[in-house]
């Protein structure tokens, strides 16, 4: 039977076309705030990361309620690194709003995400958002969204359905037209197509209960909350269950409690009937994939496979001389702690302590994807350093070494197209398409995963900043061989000093530097790169020699060019395997992972990569 008062349509789309706003003046349409209420915009974004990178990292349930119908939207991540939510959680949906940026058209994570929608067999209805922005082309842009539906291998079905509901829209403005000529200042008409054109859920009421875990909530009062979509059946707060693992595992648990999504928040209640999206409490060690079912009569459902992660960097207490300075939670017992927290709030990620206890392996899908817990543990104010990130091999049917490979899509002035070429064949890349506009040019390369590590800086010096570069994991290939890591050497600082203005004013004519004046440096941290290969100690704290004569030009101030900066992905990808990230609440700082030049001298002749 059909579930007529509840739809469930997730909002999928690259990063930045608009998602979160869009739900933001849905749930103002459908009157979920108060006349006067004030309320942040991009209300879903509640993580302060995600506000700051304007990116949805987390999946997100709400409801609204129009014209009698429950809504449930779950909005998506559009960022590759984080697809691990957005394969699990369209399981629960019966539609998708694919939502594309009128100027900008289709992206390399619309693809993404809607490859997955196709996959699941969602019905796909396509609203062109931002009509109303400088260059906006509606009708080229839905074009292009219909030609990507269909390299994506479509049904007959989808393309039909997403060519007969099409809204136009600015979520920005809060209008939503079925015609981008017509006038309307309200989301309403997306609201009506929603009830009209995506389907009801199509349940068995009176079967035995079946709901499926697809993302797990935690919560330090009640542990962890299974959250997803009740199949069959209803689903009874204090009703004794079977629980079902992916493995095929089974035990009993009980439901102590039972939530459905009410709009932003969560409300609580006796019973969820099949159709309807339920968070369930009581369940110990819960875990993506877990099958609530009747324990008289089990249903079986298929397993959710997540893709498997990719890169993974290790965590380790800081051996910094300035350990302490800036953060209170500086202790290897404390970090592993953290981390362990970490396993089990969010699954993932897979996180194992390494066997000789020296430090905590995370796995995860990119350098976002890890960058994200790095920056949310400095901002609780740990202190702690990551070495380089290292690449997950896999091996395939008869032993073959395969590698993550990575779909990367460049938008640079065409001037710059050869050099942006250039960039990729050293890196290991492989051009699969190329597209030359009246000014910018579109390069699409397949590139092993290891190639990707410092390649956004490299792109962005040779396109004088003026491309834009997005990449997606793709698959698993054959082992590409060695690629050449970066180039040039460092510079090292020799003392644990504050730098100081006249030493670096001599240093910059050498190379570009890393720290400004009064900057705390110390022996091993890396304060600037040079041009050449090989690693260069430096003073960083040298001052002028004072004679008894006065020089004409003693007064006259040293220039300083301003040091470059990195952010926390930045550095991932700029390090190399010697080298280390030391991470605390204020600094983030680049080092050798032996701080002293004797040290470093012994190792490479252990090695045989120095004679004696």
């Amino acid at each position: 039977m059909l579930q007529e008062n509840i739809r469930n349509i997730a909002i999928i789309a690259h990063v930045d076309h608009g998602k979160t706003t869009l739900v933001d003046k849905l749930l103002r349409a459908a009157g979920a705030f108060r006349e006067n209420q004030q309320v942040e915009e991009r209300v879903l974004d509640s993580n302060d990361q995600e506000r700051e990178r304007g990116i949805t990292i987390l999946a997100k349930n709400i409801s609204i309620e129009y014209h009698g119908v429950k809504i449930n939207v779950i909005d998506t991540p559009g960022h590759a690194d984080f697809g691990g939510e957005v394969e699990r959680v369209l399981r629960m949906a019966d539609g998708a709003l694919l939502l594309v940026d009128a100027a900008e058209g289709p992206m390399p994570q619309t693809r993404f995400v809607l490859k997955h929608a196709i996959a699941a067999g969602l019905k796909i209805m396509v609203v062109i958002n931002k009509i109303d922005r400088e260059g906006a082309n509606p009708e080229q842009a839905l074009n292009a969204s219909l030609d990507l539906m269909m390299d994506l291998g479509a049904t007959d079905d989808q393309l039909e359905f997403a060519m007969e509901h099409v809204v136009y829209s600015s979520a920005v403005q809060g209008f939503a037209r079925l015609d981008p000529d017509e006038d309307g200042d309200d989301m309403l008409p997306l609201l009506d197509m929603i009830i009209e054109g995506i389907p009801a859920p199509e349940v068995d009421a009176d079967g035995p209960l079946a709901m499926q875990c697809v993302t797990v909530d935690h919560s330090s009062y009640v542990g962890r909350i299974g959250i997803g979509r009740v199949w069959s059946g209803t689903i009874r707060q204090g009703t004794k269950i079977l629980v079902v693992k992916n493995d095929g595992t089974k035990s009993m648990g009980q439901v102590k409690q039972l939530f459905t999504f009410d709009y932003l928040g969560r409300k609580e209640c006796s019973e969820v009937q099949a159709g309807d999206i339920a968070a369930v409490v009581g369940i110990d060690g819960t875990d993506i994939g877990d099958v609530y079912t009747d324990p008289e009569n089990p249903v079986e459902l298929d397993p959710i496979e997540i893709d498997p992660p990719t890169l993974a960097v290790v965590f380790e207490a800081s051996t910094s001389p300035l350990v302490g300075r800036d953060g209170d939670i500086v202790g290897g017992r404390q970090l592993k702690e953290r981390l362990d927290q970490e396993r089990e709030n969010n699954v993932t990620m897979r996180i194992e302590e390494l066997e000789d206890k020296t430090g905590v392996e995370v796995a995860g899908r990119g350098i976002l994807h890890l960058s994200v817990l790095m920056e949310q543990m400095r901002r609780e104010g740990y202190e702690f350093q990551v070495g380089r990130p290292r690449v997950l091999f896999k091996k395939g049917e008869g032993g073959v070494m395969l590698e993550p490979i990575e779909q990367a899509v460049v938008e640079c002035p065409n001037d710059y197209s050869g050099k942006v070429i250039e960039v990729f064949g050293n890196a290991g890349g492989t051009m699969v398409d190329m597209a030359a506009g009246v000014t910018q040019t579109h390069l699409e390369f397949k590139i092993p995963t290891r190639g990707i590590m410092g390649l956004k800086n490299r792109i962005l010096n040779v396109t004088h900043g003026e491309a834009v570069f997005y990449h997606t994991f793709l698959e698993y290939g054959p082992f590409a061989g060695d690629i050449g890591g970066r180039q040039n050497g460092a510079m090292i600082s020799m003392t644990t000093e504050k730098a100081v203005a006249y030493a670096l004013g001599t240093l910059q004519e050498r190379g570009a530097l890393f720290v400004a004046p009064g900057d705390d440096c110390y022996e091993g941290m890396l304060v600037g790169e040079r041009p050449q290969p090989g690693d260069m100690v430096v003073n960083i704290a040298k001052t002028k020699n004072l004679g008894n004569q006065r020089s004409s030009t003693a007064d006259i101030a040293v220039q300083l060019t301003p040091p470059r900066t990195f952010t926390l992905e930045e550095a991932l990808e700029y390090i190399m395997d010697d080298e280390l990230v030391e991470i605390t609440p204020k600094n983030i700082r680049m080092r050798k992972r032996l701080l002293t030049e004797v040290e470093r001298r012994k190792w490479n002749v252990r090695h045989g990569l120095v004679n004696k």
